[in-house]
């Protein structure tokens, strides 16, 4: 059950965890005239008399960290990010859940007593539980550090903390760090702070706008277009971009135009050209040829200029681009860029042949050749929208996979030999300032390094302007220490994503601190009859930061042979290739962070959340790396646009990012910008409510099962219409028939001639994520299940047990059985988490007693099996979380006690043989059809895994191949 805490203003919120030094003693004072209890005391933060202090982070692995750093004079615990937040229950008074806006927006806040959290699936604590810890290990500490991450959302955890359990002003005290160093832990620890108040007025003003635009917005559209839909300040914006994209896209119309290359050579070169396989006219490709697998995009028609690009950033092939042959040795291609004096415009394959025979006597002569040298800039370290474009690009990384990997690389991986090891700087940032000592180190390493040297290194550090709307809280992301090489970190235990992202940091920050590459570009202009041709190259005179971070995307152009006015050239081949204009490109994820950076919408650190919400919604799906907006995206954004025109305007959610940034400044006040916002609002949202027309529809088409009229409904599922019977929701004749907007029926719960194991009435058939289940019709009386075994039939998954739960005593265990086949009883309580073995006939097996007690509780340890195999766990659980793997000695000790090592099993099924099409979404290789390992079905997986772990689901058309193929698997004798 949730507790509640309402807060008063924004100011009056943070003034006792904030409180200074000299105003702390008047709030113990305050407080201690409240309750002279000594147990009242200690439960408001005691008497501080430990022999340690506490430091309390976000993260287990970020503790663990900090914990080798600190020694035993420290305490470390983990709050695991947010103890508490808004209710999202309504009450009375309030005009959204959790908000009294009329009385000063006051909000209320509840700490969760549940462990289930969708976004955090490894934890397994409640936040009233992680309080609980928190306000234990604080009642005998001397003092309290709030060490959550250094920017706005850490600033407000720490607060939530301290505000909840009360924690005493006068030793609790907040830290930042902008990396986990000894040298930087211990920097922060000499100099603590109290709570920033404005940073915590502007993340609840943020938190505050998001949750009256949000809650509304999705109850709307849940009563007006379809339930499960949602909607919000930042997100609804994004869509919006993508839609108004695919418009564009929609309503582009190519036009053909053709372009004449001539392929030429010095006069006398003797370069040996014996034409060109494809002929000189060259037709575009159209899109599915296999060589244009890799350029295809949008379009029906795909154009290969020379500027194109691949998905993945990296450039086309020379021999591909254009259609055009790589030139021989000693050749070199040239565009023809004007004729009489005027731009070149060829609209159809006549005007291309009328030219080319204009141009068939004509003598090629250079009449002008330039040389310059260009300077290419090192690039400045990344920020963490950077990151996540470049991660995007160079590793194919998706923008919630590379802050997943920041995460961990910034709070500390195990290393061989230096334990939990922090490897790069806080990767939540929009600045690209770096410390002195790290430019110095960074400095030294180039001069240093066998591979670059002095002649890498410039005279004075390369400094780079940060954006206009940069907080400059933090430095950029870097490496913490740059003499850790990716191949040293590599060696170390460093792989998988991890060390990629590392990589691409570590290389980028060293670049950046490199010389410009130098670029000698070289551009002739050649004359033919009344045609003007013109060819450039460029050549790397000397690679500078290029040599750390060499560039992907269109490459450097050939070089080009010696070339002087006036000089003769011979023509080996005249090339007519044909064109077609091409719509926008659609938004990567790397493009989109990029457009939401330079309309200022959100904030980078909530770009991966953002893109990831908006995919879960239906509102946009992701193809070959590309965002696609669905039907349902395209009249939510319309909808939207249309009724709240204020909201979905890019320079309104521009400008309150700019104002939160006032807030964090003291310049603005948190209930003045909130008020300003909610009048017009509210107005927006009564006129909609009555106004806004319901995307449900009765159609003229009757029911083909019952003849009542079918009703055109959306589906965030499919993210598109269907069409439903009117009756469904009829309680005495309901029909549940329903057609997709591809014309085909929609199967539904079907009852099954199935009997139910345990009560013997029929099982119903269902389709869930993970394929197809079955449950008992007479559910939840009966709480059987079963699922599709590789064979096609049913196995029972869960079967109601005799057995009461010893541990809350109020329910009846459930048998189960797990992925590899072992039974086990569970609880159904979540609450009680009871969990035990069971034997082949379904009774409870009590653990055998091991003679070891737990060095936390005292209590009996106990063996367990996992997946990857035995191990020892407190017999407490979940009340205590102690588990201990089982050593060598503790194997010999405990033999007669260990099950038998499990036997692998033979694959029951083989993967059918079908032709698989598709592409991976992350990097564009083949896909093969995989086993899951969760249930009977099937997924697609990247062919390049390991290295690549692109996945996607199995179409419906691809599922209906694989049951075929089963099919005659089966009757196929053996």
């Amino acid at each position: 059950m949730a507790r509640a805490r309402t807060k008063r203003t924004a100011e009056e919120n943070v003034a006792d965890a904030t409180a200074s030094p000299e105003s702390a003693a008047v709030t113990t004072r305050r407080r201690s005239r409240k309750s002279t209890d000594p147990a009242a005391q200690s439960q408001n933060g005691g008497s501080g008399a430990g022999g340690y202090d506490l430091v309390v982070v976000e993260s287990p692995a970020k503790a663990r960290t900090l914990a080798k750093y600190l020694g035993p004079g420290y305490r470390v615990v983990a709050s695991y990010g947010h103890v508490r937040d808004l209710d999202t229950r309504k009450r009375r008074g309030e005009e959204v859940a959790g908000i009294r806006i009329a009385d000063g927006w006051k909000l209320r806040y509840v700490v969760d007593a549940k462990g289930e959290d969708e976004d955090r699936r490894g934890r397994r604590k409640s936040a009233q539980e992680i309080l609980e810890e928190i306000r234990k290990a604080a009642n005998g500490a001397r003092r309290i550090f709030l060490a959550s991450d250094p920017d706005r959302e850490g600033e407000s955890i720490a607060w939530h903390i301290a505000d909840e359990l009360q924690l005493p002003p006068e030793r609790t005290f907040r830290i930042r760090f902008n990396e986990i160093s000894k040298a930087a832990v211990q920097q922060a620890l000499s100099h603590p702070e109290r709570i920033n108040s404005n940073l915590v007025a502007a993340q609840e003003a943020r938190r505050a706008l998001d949750r009256v635009v949000g809650f509304p917005l999705s109850n709307l559209l849940g009563k007006k277009v379809a339930s499960r839909l949602s909607a919000g300040r930042v997100q609804s914006v994004a869509v919006r971009l993508i839609v108004e994209r695919e418009r564009e896209i929609e309503a582009f119309r190519s036009e053909e135009y053709w372009k004449i290359t001539a392929l030429l050579a010095p006069q006398g070169s003797a370069v040996s050209w014996p034409g060109s396989s494809q002929g000189s006219k060259i037709y575009a490709r159209k899109k599915g040829d296999a060589d244009s697998a890799a350029e295809s995009d949008d379009s029906a028609v795909v154009d290969t200029e020379a500027e194109d690009k691949a998905d993945n950033g990296t450039a086309i092939a020379a021999s591909k681009r254009n259609g055009l042959p790589a030139p021989p040795p000693g050749a070199f291609l040239a565009e023809l860029v004007r004729w009489q004096e005027a731009e070149v415009r060829l609209k159809s394959e006549a005007d291309a042949d009328q030219l080319l025979a204009a141009l068939q006597p004509a003598a090629f002569t250079v009449v002008k050749v330039e040389q310059k040298e260009r300077l290419d800039r090192p690039p400045p370290p990344f920020i963490t929208s950077t990151l996540q474009q470049q991660a995007n690009i160079r590793l194919g990384f998706s923008t919630s996979r590379t802050m997943q990997a920041a995460q961990r690389l910034y709070e500390g991986v195990e290393l061989r030999g230096l334990g939990p090891t922090a490897l790069i700087t806080y990767m939540r940032t929009d600045s690209t300032r770096v410390s002195q000592e790290a430019l110095q180190a960074v400095r030294q390493y180039i001069a240093q390094e066998s591979q670059l040297g002095p002649q890498y290194l410039p005279e004075s550090p390369n400094l780079f302007a940060s954006a206009k709307a940069a907080q400059e809280a933090h430095e950029a992301i870097r490496p913490i220490d740059v003499a850790l090489t990716p191949q040293k970190a590599q060696q170390l235990g460093l792989s998988g994503d991890l060390f990629k992202l590392y990589e691409l940091i570590w290389r980028r920050f060293v670049a950046s601190q490199c010389k410009p590459a130098v670029l000698a570009v070289t551009t002739v202009d050649i004359v033919a009859g009344a045609g003007l041709f013109r060819a450039s190259g460029r050549v790397i005179r000397f690679d500078g930061y290029r040599r750390v971070l060499p560039p992907v995307g269109k490459q450097e152009d050939a070089e080009l042979p010696p070339l002087q006015d006036g000089q003769t050239l011979q023509r080996l081949e005249l090339f007519a290739t044909q064109h077609f204009t091409q719509p926008p490109p659609r938004y990567t994820e790397a493009s989109l962070v990029k457009a939401l950076e330079k309309e200022g919408i959100g904030r980078p650190s909530t770009y991966a959340t953002i893109i990831s919400t908006i995919q879960k919604r239906g509102y946009v799906t992701q193809q070959r790396g590309r965002f696609y907006a669905t039907e349902i995206g395209k009249l939510v954004t319309d909808k939207l646009v249309h009724h709240f025109p204020r909201i979905m305007d890019v320079k309104f959610t521009s400008h309150f990012e700019e104002e939160l940034d006032d807030i964090e400044t003291g310049k603005c006040q948190y209930q003045q910008v909130l008020d300003e916002f909610w009048g017009p609002f509210s107005e927006e949202l009564k006129k909609a409510d009555q106004e806004m027309e319901p995307a449900r529809t009765l159609t003229d088409e009757p029911c083909p099962k019952c003849g009542r009229p079918l009703e055109k409904r959306y589906s965030p599922k499919t993210g598109s219409y269907f069409l439903g019977c009117s009756g469904w929701k009829d309680k005495d004749n309901p029909c549940q028939y329903k057609r997709g907007s591809d014309g085909q029926e929609q199967e539904g719960p079907t009852t099954t001639d199935i009997p139910c194991p345990a009560c013997g009435q029929p099982m119903v058939r269902k389709t869930g994520r993970f394929g197809v289940f079955f449950t008992c019709s007479a559910a939840p009386q009966c709480p059987t299940t079963m699922n599709l075994g590789a064979d096609g039939q049913p196995v029972v998954t869960t079967l109601p047990s005799p057995t009461l739960c010893p541990r809350c005593g109020q329910h009846k265990l459930l048998l189960k059985a797990s992925k590899t086949g072992k039974k086990y009883l569970q609880c159904p309580d979540s609450k009680c988490r009871f969990r035990a073995d069971a034997d082949e006939h379904g009774q409870l097996v009590r653990p055998p007693e091991t003679g070891i007690t737990c060095d936390k509780c005292g209590s009996p340890m106990v063996i367990k099996v996992a997946w990857r195999g035995p191990f020892l766990a407190c017999s407490a659980y979940p009340k205590c979380r102690n588990a201990k793997s089982l050593t060598a000695e503790l194997r010999e000790k405990l033999q007669h006690l260990l099950p038998p090592p499990r036997e692998k099993k033979a694959a029951t099924a083989s993967v059918p043989n079908v032709p698989i099409s598709e592409t991976c979404p992350e990097c564009g290789a083949p896909m093969k059809l995989m086993k899951s390992r969760f249930g009977p079905g099937y997924y697609l997986g990247c062919s390049q895994y390991p290295k690549c772990k692109g996945k996607a689901k199995v179409s419906p058309e691809l599922q209906a191949q694989i049951d075929a193929a089963m099919q005659q698997q089966q009757s196929t004798p053996t």
